[in-house]
């Protein structure tokens, strides 16, 4: 497989994995997307502002409004984080040319 159909690959099985924690097998609650987030993304909580970063995620993300994350729903979260992550790193090298730091 390629390093694009891996990674694929990993976040559906990452999803999966956490899904079937709960009552439906494939959309995350808010507990289970919680414990997803501790455990897989555990900078991302820690570096958050505010302690409802969480139900602001749900809220923005759940788009039916059925208080759960389907795949489509979570993949906009990991897509938008990846699009930030992007962003922060592709600016890197501009801070260090301007601080003149290597």
């Amino acid at each position: 497989m390629t390093e694009l159909e891996k990674s694929m690959e990993s976040m559906i099985t990452v999803f999966h994995h956490y899904a079937k924690e709960g009552g439906n097998k494939n959309t995350l609650n808010k507990k289970e997307l919680k414990k997803l987030i501790e455990s897989e993304l555990p900078n991302f909580l820690t570096t958050q502002k505010t302690p409802d970063t969480l139900d602001r995620i749900m809220k923005d993300l759940d788009q039916n409004k059925d208080d759960e994350l389907d795949f489509e729903e979570f993949v906009a979260f990991v897509a938008g984080l990846s699009v930030a992550c992007e962003k922060h790193f592709s600016l890197l090298p501009e801070k260090k040319a301007h601080t003149g730091k290597k």
